[in-house]
């Protein structure tokens, strides 16, 4: 079975309404719609650009002003999911849980249904700055061209998490990320490549770029998305279907043949998969 994905470099930069956001949310599923695309991902804290249309004077909205925005954010991806016909990953968005927050993947389905995912490990900003708690568990999701896995930038540095993922049936996971600078995004990207190897699945990973001047804590990006393989014969030798050019508002498409992938587990040059030691390291 082959698949093919989208990967969103969203640009970031000031805006006034919501309805600017959804006109460049927009742009970016027409691209992914020209290459007939199945899946398209956008990254991580997109939607923080929200935060720049500000207040009455003028000043940006706080994080925690952020979930006002949930409802027209799901009206937006739901529709575009539906009227489209794509499986939409859109990056993540900020929720209230109590009085704390999450920073929570959402896929949303051709048919109207939407499944989420929260951030299950935080950094330091997350946690001092913005106030936001780690999600409770790792799902996988069924989707007509098999299971899948959200697991957000930070995530993805955790191989035990991706693991559990594999272990569960996920062949793609779905990495949204948001990186300041290039210390943060060869962590994402090099842990992407390690979490392939490891686990002989795609990675597809979506990236910010541009920059907010006036919201905290995202006045610089860093970013390049890519779609990530094992590192195997069937594959490009470095691992890599396709990639962005850095910091480029663009978006990049590949096909992921999911059949490789049983190929390699099977009768790879290295089976990673199926060699790796349940009796000292369990999946669960």
């Amino acid at each position: 079975m082959q698949v093919r994905v989208s990967a969103v470099q969203y640009h970031l930069h000031s805006i006034r309404s919501f309805e600017e956001f959804a006109s460049q949310v927009e742009h970016y599923i027409k691209i992914a719609e020209e290459f007939e695309a199945e899946f398209v991902i956008f990254p991580e804290f997109f939607t923080t650009q929200l935060l720049s249309i500000g207040d009455e004077n003028g000043n940006a909205l706080p994080i925690d002003h952020l979930p006002d925005f949930t409802d027209k954010y799901l009206t937006l991806f739901k529709s575009l999911a539906a009227s489209k016909n794509l499986h939409i990953i859109g990056g993540t968005h900020v929720v209230r849980n109590g009085d704390k927050l999450n920073n929570v993947a959402h896929l949303f389905y051709p048919n109207g249904k939407v499944a989420t995912q929260a951030k299950l490990h935080m950094t330091p900003t997350e946690l001092v700055e913005w106030n936001m708690q780690g999600g409770e568990g790792l799902q996988v999701f069924e989707t007509e061209k098999g299971k899948i896995a959200m697991l957000t930038c930070y995530d993805i540095e955790f191989p035990e998490i991706v693991r559990i993922a594999k272990a569960k049936g996920a062949d793609i996971i779905f990495c949204p990320s948001c990186t300041d600078d290039k210390h943060g995004f060869y962590r994402v990207r090099y842990t992407c490549h390690a979490r392939a190897v490891e686990n002989q699945v795609y990675v597809v990973n979506s990236a910010t770029v541009g920059s907010l001047p006036t919201v905290d804590f995202m006045r610089l990006n860093f970013g390049q998305a890519a779609v990530i393989t094992p590192n195997d014969i069937p594959f490009p030798p470095k691992g890599i279907l396709v990639e962005g050019e850095a910091n480029h508002d663009q978006v990049v498409t590949a096909d992921l043949n999911l059949s490789l992938l049983e190929k390699v587990r099977e009768k790879g040059s290295v089976t990673t998969w199926r060699d790796r030691r349940t009796d000292l390291y369990p999946d669960w």
